[in-house]
């Protein structure tokens, strides 16, 4: 167990330690320890050790900038140059809010970047402005078409936030059948996984999670959440790039640690003034989450705190195995070492 600012510290050091500049390693900390307070511990400082890993070995370059390649006013195209994909993808997240705010729609795309952990994360600079966020983004090849047998498409996850009021609804979902960051989760634990999750590299139904990392993941809701994840992987990889997934390097495989992963992300902020027609729009959002919880239902993400709102001793359950994993980072010898016992997929 470590407390919410030890963590984010703890973070944030090892990736200074990995030449990482002061802001970007605070910001990815800070986004990875948001991750385990909320507790999706698959994308929190679980992933640390194999962005360290991949930052040492030439896959993501620590000392990265974001190169404007195309400016509109209202759209904003970032050239990412490897760098890492969290405080990338939030420096985009806050010029799309910081557009939409004064133009009514503002959208920021980042190209060539690398894997930014919990995507509901970037929503959070357009609901401190009151705006509606949509955020997209991309990675490796790991699910098939239905019916076929080689993968061909990402997770694709997305999420949107929208103000509710005096709160806030964040959607956050891959559109395979489970992110797969919990099934690396489950492989570093041990875990067996549900039925229906994954299949092996022979296209069997697997409940391993190591031989899942080896294979492919289903789509949730078979051909209408391919359907779903084709959408997002037109609207990253495709048209943002500059690779399609199956282009891209496996972040969990260690043997591709020196390869640039390449990937897209995209967001999308709306003034949701700017659409309404009657001025009433922020009443009508408070009255549905309103009616949801009086119905006996839970508004997504209701309850989610944003990054920086976090108290800096809230309790994190994260193993001490892991802590000590990431604290050997901070020695040159211990990074190495460190390097060599991280696991992942051998393919």
């Amino acid at each position: 167990m470590i407390d919410y600012r030890s963590a984010e510290d703890l973070a944030t050091g090892t990736l200074v330690c990995a030449g990482v500049p002061d802001d970007n390693a605070r910001r990815t900390a800070q986004l990875l320890a948001t991750a385990d307070a909320w507790g999706i511990s698959s994308h929190g400082l679980l992933r640390l050790p194999r962005y360290l890993s991949r930052l040492a070995k030439g896959g993501q370059v620590p000392a990265a900038t974001l190169e404007i390649v195309r400016d509109t006013g209202t759209v904003v195209a970032f050239d990412g140059h490897d760098g890492l994909g969290h405080w990338q993808l939030w420096h985009a997240a806050e010029e799309a809010a910081d557009r939409a705010q004064r133009l009514g729609v503002g959208i920021a795309s980042v190209g060539t970047s690398s894997h930014c952990g919990a995507l509901g994360l970037y929503v959070a600079p357009a609901l401190r402005r009151g705006l509606v966020a949509l955020v997209f983004s991309t990675g490796p090849a790991v699910m098939a078409p239905p019916g076929a047998g080689r993968a061909q498409l990402s997770t694709s996850p997305l999420a949107a936030g929208i103000p509710t009021g005096d709160r806030w609804a964040v959607v956050d979902l891959a559109t395979s059948a489970v992110a797969r960051g919990r099934i690396a989760a489950a492989a570093r634990r041990g875990d067996p996984l549900p039925d229906g999750w994954a299949v092996d590299a022979s296209g069997r139904p697997t409940r391993d999670a190591a031989a899942a990392l080896e294979g492919m993941l289903a789509p949730m809701g078979g051909p209408k959440g391919f359907a779903i994840a084709y959408l997002v992987e037109a609207l990253t990889a495709a048209s943002v790039g500059p690779s399609l997934a199956v282009d891209a390097a496996d972040m969990l495989d260690p043997h591709q640690d020196d390869r640039p992963q390449r990937l897209a992300h995209l967001v999308v902020a709306i003034d949701p003034a700017a659409v309404d027609v009657d001025g009433h729009g922020a009443e009508r959002r408070a009255e549905l989450a309103s009616n949801i919880v009086t119905a006996g239902g839970r508004v997504p993400g209701a309850s989610r705190i944003l990054p920086g709102d976090v108290p800096a001793d809230q309790p994190l359950d994260i193993a001490e195995d892991l802590i000590d994993e990431i604290t050997a980072w901070l020695d040159g010898p211990g990074r190495t070492a460190a390097a060599e016992s991280t696991t992942g997929p051998t393919r």
